[in-house]
């Protein structure tokens, strides 16, 4: 049975993910503009969406339904899931509302505020609106109705299957005018307790964060070149490390040690919490920390070092939190810490 304290470890690397990806985002508005950052979150919700929206409808029971309730339907239990708050709504077969009250789970406290609309937008882009062409259906679109950086009161909107078929400018389209109706959670899909229990929430909780910085560092990559990517994700990455690393030490039930021992330990712990191994041994007046595989990126054929870098810009932003006079040295995935 898995403990409490490893429970606490999965939802604290879930946290420095959620951050991590959000900060990314935030960072390329900053430098490259609104239109750059709109392009990154089209592209890794796309990419989510071709990756998890079809085999999650199959594992969650939902491929039998209506396309438009099956498509909220997803959309609400996916994101119940990943620790998401939000809504759904059945209005017919061929409507059905999904509606994300605030605070928003994917823009972390104030980060909301810098969130331009296009931003906002381009998550439906990538995956809303793509629901009925993986369906097969091309009468199916998604009527967006609130957007939370916007000033509204949570993103919202229904799927909704037409009387013909929708051109490619038509899937996502904006009626602001129209609200959602009351959430009453008797309507909504519910998961089994019995296959779902709470060490499989935590560890799906962990994994649904993870996936966005899995989904979004090979789209910086293709979208803005190695260069580009190692400045953005990989200057997010150390901002965050920085930044998240109290909380997620703490989470991990490190406590506070200084030197190489006390950030060896931590960096362990985080491997194992992210689903990777890693081992710790003493080299003279430091350590030596060697990790083995990498769960985030496994299975994904872009990027190689170039990722590899910029995900360890958290590790980097960390050992500075932890001792900003500490060095850290990397090969691979082999850190040597002095202190």
């Amino acid at each position: 049975m898995t403990d409490t304290t490893e429970l606490t470890a999965w939802r604290s690397v879930a946290e420095l993910y959620r951050h991590f990806f959000a900060g990314l985002v935030l960072r390329t508005v900053a430098q490259r503009g609104a239109k750059d950052a709109a392009e990154l979150v089209f592209r890794t919700f796309r990419r989510q969406h071709h990756a998890r929206f079809l085999p999650g409808l199959r594992k969650l029971g939902l491929d039998t339904l209506p396309d438009a309730v099956a498509a909220a339907s997803y959309h609400y239990l996916s994101n119940r899931i990943g620790g998401v708050s939000v809504e759904f709504m059945p209005d017919s077969d061929r409507k059905a509302w999904v509606r994300f009250p605030p605070p928003r789970w994917v823009w972390p406290t104030v980060t909301i505020c810098a969130i331009p609309t296009e931003v906002s937008a381009a998550m439906l882009r990538g995956w809303q609106a793509h629901n009925g062409v993986s369906l097969g259906n091309p009468r199916l679109g998604f009527v967006c109705t609130g957007m939370t950086p916007d000033g509204q009161p949570g993103l919202e909107g229904y799927f909704l299957e037409h009387d013909r078929e929708l051109a490619p400018e038509e899937r996502l389209r904006f009626a602001r005018h129209e609200s959602a109706p009351p959430f009453d959670p008797a309507r909504a899909p519910k998961l089994d307790p019995v296959a779902w229990p709470a060490a499989r929430l935590a560890k799906a909780h962990r994994g649904y964060a993870m996936e966005y910085v899995r989904s979004a560092l090979p789209e910086v990559l293709q979208a803005f070149g190695p260069e580009a990517t190692r400045f953005l994700a990989g200057g997010a990455a150390r901002l965050v490390g920085m930044q998240m690393y109290p909380d997620t030490a703490a989470g991990l039930g490190i406590t506070s040690e200084p030197g190489a021992a006390g950030f060896a330990r931590f960096m362990v712990r985080l491997a194992e919490a992210q689903g990777d191994r890693a081992a710790m041994e003493r080299n003279g007046a430091g350590f030596v920390v060697r990790q083995e595989g990498w769960a985030l990126m496994r299975g994904v054929p872009e990027g190689g070092d170039v990722l590899l870098d910029c995900w360890a810009g958290l590790l980097e932003g960390a050992a500075m939190a932890h001792d900003r006079r500490m060095t850290v040295r990397r090969e691979g995935f082999t850190w040597s810490i002095g202190g």
